[in-house]
């Protein structure tokens, strides 16, 4: 019984770890040059900015919304330009 529930539970897993790829790389294809440019801007910059007082947390932690909350909260402590948070904000939704 307990090695049907653990095999379930790793199958799973395994399921959902193969169908994010592919629904990252559909995401991608549906992307104008300058959303493709503004993610690429925030994977530079979020390593920067948010490594410089914390650990850079993966854009899976939180969901869309807790990151709009987040992120406007950590531009108004870091002082940080406009333009760069809604690039890192951009990376962290799509980097699910």
């Amino acid at each position: 019984m307990q090695t049907s529930i653990l095999s379930t539970i790793i199958l799973l897993i395994l399921g959902t770890a193969l169908a994010t790829p592919s629904r990252r790389a559909f995401a991608v294809e549906k992307q104008t040059p300058e959303e493709r440019q503004q993610f690429i801007e925030g994977a530079e910059a979020w390593p920067v900015y948010c490594a410089q007082c914390h650990n850079a947390r993966p854009g899976s932690q939180f969901s869309p919304s807790q990151w709009n909350a987040i992120t406007m909260h950590m531009r108004t402590l870091s002082n940080m330009p406009a333009k760069d948070m809604r690039a890192i904000l951009t990376f962290l939704r799509e980097a699910r």
